[in-house]
């Protein structure tokens, strides 16, 4: 586990078999392409993401991780098998359905930051609420800017800030809706390890002091030793997984996966 910065509320550290599901994916098929050529990115996946809990996705390069996330967040469609944010069967929805709950319920940090270079940075972090003709809860607000580190740079633009502000800004735009669910697809993928550490720190704090659920897709043996549990895929398949990560542990399961 990291070395938290500072003391928090340790809502998640036992989830029972009971907790609430935040996600959840059912025998998941995802084939591309057909006859001889086709691909199964995802082949049979079933799994559970406890509510308050932190989770990250490993496997190979082709594993079928961010292929999972996508379906999980309602970005791709499976070919088969279903998949739930909380009691919500997505496959069910309709696309004005789909579009709301995407806005309302899930909060998103991508690798490349995804930030509108014309507004500022406080405008980037309640653009989400701003479209959905939501007003923000101050108190919240305030409190993940503050948690963010963000409160001296909020009228800055993009290209007036460092590649960690960039994603600390992105982090507290997901975060600003008070999302069931945050997923990460490689949200430290571009940046040096002092950022990367900031922000798992606060992804890690989302948890522990706020309740949230997160979800990461990584390659990074020591940004999935933030979570309380990683996944591991292989040829499309969950063929391990793990609780208590450390990044030795990380590392030993996935040199054993590459090797198979």
């Amino acid at each position: 586990m990291s070395s938290h910065s500072q003391p928090s509320l340790d809502v998640a550290s036992a989830p029972s078999a009971s907790a609430p599901v935040a996600a959840r994916a059912v025998d998941l098929l995802k084939t591309y392409g057909s006859g001889d050529t086709q691909v199964r990115a995802l082949d049979g996946v079933s799994v559970d993401f406890a509510r308050g809990e932190f989770t990250a996705i490993m496997g190979p390069s082709g594993s079928g991780k961010s292929t999972l996330m996508h379906c999980l967040a309602g970005l791709d469609t499976a070919s088969s098998g279903s998949v739930a944010i909380g009691d919500t069967e997505l496959t069910s929805l309709a696309d004005k359905q789909m579009t709301a709950l995407r806005r309302d319920r899930i909060g998103f940090v991508f690798q490349a930051f995804n930030l509108v270079p014309t507004l500022t940075a406080l405008e980037n972090i309640t653009l989400p609420l701003d479209i959905a003709g939501r007003r923000p809860d101050q108190d919240w607000l305030d409190t993940v800017i503050r948690r963010l580190g963000l409160a001296d740079r909020l009228t800055h633009r993009p290209t007036e800030l460092s590649g960690g502000q960039q994603q600390r800004v992105a982090c507290a735009r997901a975060l600003a809706g008070r999302p069931e669910i945050i997923f990460g697809d490689e949200p430290t993928g571009n940046l040096d390890s002092t950022s990367s550490a900031e922000v798992l720190n606060i992804l890690r704090a989302a948890v522990d002091e706020f309740g949230q659920t997160v979800v990461i897709v990584t390659h990074d043996p020591r940004a999935a030793a933030y979570a309380d549990r990683v996944v591991f895929l292989a040829d499309g398949r969950i063929v391990d997984e793990l609780r208590g990560p450390t990044a030795e542990s990380v590392l030993d399961r996935m040199k054993a996966l590459e090797g198979l």
